[in-house]
């Protein structure tokens, strides 16, 4: 089954509608660096980093991994390392993603931009916790509810589900 996003902020997934945030610009097929838009596609999810000293490892058969305070991803599109995760500290313009707001708590690593890795195509497009009951919009990124973003991960099965946004 698919997790399904639309710009209306709401997912489909295994016959339940969830609440989510979109990018600030909307859902586009034409991603770039820095549009604030969550690019249009159907993308894998890989794995999933949290943050160990705010939760219990998620249950979910995708591989997990705690996020580190030297944890960071390079969003330079000239840089070799351009969209993934590197060491902090690093010479090029990066993310860090372990953030004191919450919103990385949990990250889920997705396939957009990954094989190949196209220069200004975007990066660091995750899925990740919401910024607050509100679902204010994010960066690219796709967010729902902590307890909701779980709920997904339990169900998620790798070689069935995928993310549709758009």
């Amino acid at each position: 089954m698919d997790l399904i996003v639309s710009e209306t902020g709401q997912a489909h997934f295994g016959g339940v509608v969830y609440r989510c945030a979109v990018g600030r610009s909307g859902i586009r097929p034409d991603k770039t660096e820095g549009d604030g838009a969550s690019p249009a596609g159907c993308f894998a999810l890989s794995r999933v980093m949290y943050r160990q000293d705010r939760l219990n490892k998620p249950n979910t058969i995708l591989p997990r991994e705690p996020i580190e305070p030297s944890d960071g991803w390079c969003d330079a599109p000239d840089d070799p390392a351009y969209n993934s995760a590197i060491t902090l500290p690093y010479p090029g313009r990066c993310e860090r993603l372990f953030r004191d707001d919450g919103l990385y708590d949990i990250i889920v690593v997705t396939g957009h931009n990954t094989n190949p890795v196209v220069p200004y195509a975007g990066s660091a497009v995750f899925v990740h916790v919401a910024g607050g009951p509100k679902y204010p919009p994010t960066e690219g990124c796709i967010a729902f509810a902590m307890e909701d973003l779980l709920n997904i991960l339990e169900l998620w099965r790798p070689e069935t589900d995928r993310l549709v946004i758009g």
